[in-house]
């Protein structure tokens, strides 16, 4: 039902020209994102590679995914008693290995000791997604507030009022920039005393967030040739991802029941099937 749904608005079906089913390129790229395949080697069943990453490209271009991604996140917030746009974000960014092919854009990261992309990212406090940006992995995060500021207040109608950063967005540049957006910037810290792994209030929420992209093969490194295809697959994951979330609470309403249980439910069966699986 939810791809049906998803075929629908990302174009038209019947039209004369269509050769392939959408669904089917749709499910080469969900496929491609969440085993790793590389655009050459998209399984024999499905459209050919070039059928799949060119129409990924009119996808991406036209803003398909980021609308997607928006409309499902004010579905999933409505349905939880939350307003439908959020008024605080987390921010913050990952570093993704460089590979051959995105190795001449790749930067050195010092922090992680690693060389290649960096994908900038705020997402709202249930950790989905609103939008990002992929630079040079020696870019640091506090100089892309201003730009992700911006980008959030576009995708959610001027409603963020507060963010919050670990201590890579310190100093004044970054308040500031956060202030010319309408954002109030606060930059959780770390105990004094630190031992081990600490859990940092709230801002905890965009980890989870990274841990949901880890899952996805194709996101462990920077495959692309192209910041602009790392980028549209990172929203091709979190369409995959919310899409699932929509489903169910589309059967919860249908069934009449609130969405936490059938959540719960449904939560409950994979950790049985995959208890069942690793036994």
């Amino acid at each position: 039902m939810g791809l049906r749904v998803l075929c629908r608005v990302l174009i038209d079906e019947q039209a004369a020209q269509r050769r392939h089913s959408l669904r089917e390129v749709f499910n080469a790229l969900r496929g491609l994102a969440r085993a790793g395949t590389p655009w050459r080697l998209v399984p024999y069943d499905l459209p050919p590679w070039a059928v799949v990453y060119q129409q990924f490209r009119r996808w991406n271009e036209a803003g398909c995914f980021e609308a997607m991604v928006s409309d499902m996140r004010s579905i999933i917030r409505t349905a939880f008693g939350r307003q439908g746009q959020p008024s605080a974000v987390i921010l913050d960014g990952r570093t993704l290995q460089s590979s051959c092919e995105s190795g001449q854009r790749a930067g050195y990261d010092g922090y992680k000791r690693r060389k290649g992309s960096k994908v900038h990212m705020p997402v709202d406090t249930i950790g989905h997604l609103l939008t990002l940006t992929v630079t040079p992995a020696d870019e640091q995060e506090r100089s892309q507030v201003d730009a992700l500021c911006e980008q959030a207040q576009q995708a959610t109608g001027n409603t963020v009022k507060l963010a919050l950063a670990d201590q890579g967005y310190t100093g004044e540049q970054a308040r500031s920039d956060a202030a010319e957006n309408g954002i109030e910037l606060q930059v959780v810290k770390l105990p004094e005393a630190k031992k081990g792994f600490v859990l940092l209030p709230r801002r905890w929420v965009v980890e989870h967030s990274f841990g949901w992209l880890a899952r996805s093969k194709r996101l462990s490194r920077d495959f692309e040739r192209m910041p602009e295809v790392l980028a549209g697959l990172h929203l091709v994951v979190f369409v995959t991802l919310m899409l699932l979330k929509v489903v169910i609470l589309l059967a919860s309403r249908a069934s009449s029941q609130h969405p936490l249980a059938v959540f719960q439910c449904i939560s409950s069966l994979s950790k049985a099937m995959s208890g069942a699986q690793n036994r």
